[in-house]
């Protein structure tokens, strides 16, 4: 059964610290990635990582967030250091099938066709 399950998320003072996770089943997922969605604002790419273990950022959080996995518990994490009022938003975990070739450096949603439920973050200042 595909499932995406999102925990993790919260509300924290800005330059503050949290992890997400993601527990992921069924597949042995191509690409896994962190998407988000601020109130009236379009669901935006954070991270990718590849099943090379390649990784990509949007560039409003590089350097602030590190995207990994841990392939034998069916993983993925998102920790976000720095955080800043602007990545309020609920994230989303999101997988690509495994016979699904997704470009790198680009967050196209269609690549992703399995989506968790969402966790939600927020930053105050």
């Amino acid at each position: 059964q595909v499932q995406l399950v999102e925990s993790g998320g919260g509300s924290v003072q800005a330059g503050g610290s949290l992890r997400l996770s993601c527990a992921t089943s069924g597949y042995t997922y191509n690409a896994k990635g962190w998407f988000r969605q601020a109130p009236g604002k379009e669901r935006e790419g954070v991270a990718v990582i590849y099943s090379s273990g390649t990784t990509y950022y949007a560039d409003s959080v590089k350097g602030r967030f590190t995207i990994s996995q841990d392939n034998a518990r069916k993983m993925v994490y998102l920790q976000m250091n720095s955080l800043k009022p602007e990545d309020t938003a609920m994230y989303y975990c999101a997988a690509a099938p495994p016979f699904r070739t997704v470009q790198f450096g680009t967050f196209d949603r269609g690549d992703f066709d399995f989506w968790g439920q969402g966790t939600q973050v927020t930053v105050s200042s």
